[in-house]
């Protein structure tokens, strides 16, 4: 008899096809299965495995190669790692999660820092303190994408209002290109404007363009649950408020991977 359970689950990435890499509009993007295998002791605790992978992921995308066998577990092994599955596992892309009895590991990418630690603390969380979680995820180039593509231009909207201009809207097309490519990623759009009038006001004003940034984004194929919105006003200058360039720098929209 086998002394314990082991699961792996290859977490999704994305496949593109067609186009070129820095062309591929969203239609282009296909989304890779996500491959559930190893052994577990009795049909219960695949069962409960998959509803969980299938409710995070789609039942379309997840690939059952699971094999089921008499074999002897920790004590409530299979509630556990059903807890693991999460959708903060959609944060990793490409990776793996792999469990042997009460070992855990996962591996792969995620967009920063904060986001390597809080998978990682999830998946402690979800278990016990007899379980190990070894954190073996690295730091992605998917937020190195983003910012190289903005490139530190300006998304413009017209004075003092929430309308994209057509060089604002030509801009973000080509951060939905990017987007597109990243499979399950979610992003924040952070809307940020000079010290100019009332703050409230501002801030206001911040967010009603990082709205608007997200309708567009919508519009061109983005999931909408995949974009969150932050309106910061004045709040956070990267540039000196007194100069005209410095205010211009200062009335931008960035966005991060969350």
């Amino acid at each position: 008899m086998r002394l314990r359970s082991t699961l792996i689950v290859a977490l999704a990435a994305l496949s593109v096809t067609g186009t070129a890499f820095a062309q591929a509009p969203a239609a282009a993007a296909t989304e890779r299965p996500v491959v559930i295998e190893g052994v577990v002791p009795d049909q219960a605790t695949k069962a409960r495995l998959l509803k969980n992978l299938r409710e995070v992921y789609g039942a379309d995308r997840v690939v059952d190669r699971i094999q089921v066998e008499s074999i002897a577990t920790p004590p409530n092994w299979g509630e556990y790692v059903a807890g693991m599955i999460t959708p903060g596992l959609k944060r990793v892309s490409p990776g793996k999660l792999e469990v042997n009895g009460q070992s855990v590991r996962v591996t792969g990418e995620v967009g920063n820092e904060a986001l390597r630690q809080q998978v990682a603390s999830d998946l402690s969380l979800a278990s016990n303190t007899s379980y190990t979680v070894t954190n073996a995820l690295k730091v992605g180039s998917q937020q190195k994408l983003l910012d190289q593509t903005l490139a530190n231009r300006i998304i413009e909207f017209q004075s003092g209002s929430a309308k994209l201009t057509p060089l604002g809207m030509s801009i973000l097309d080509e951060m939905v290109a990017k987007m597109a490519l990243m499979g399950d990623a979610s992003f924040v759009i952070i809307g940020h404007t000079d010290n100019v009038g009332q703050r409230e006001s501002n801030l206001a004003l911040s967010h009603a363009r990082a709205q608007a940034v997200k309708a567009y984004m919508v519009q061109k194929g983005i999931a909408g649950n995949h974009l969150d919105v932050l309106g910061k006003g004045p709040d956070e200058p990267v540039a000196d408020n007194t100069t005209n360039d410095g205010r211009a720098r200062n009335r931008r929209i960035e966005f991060k991977i969350q």
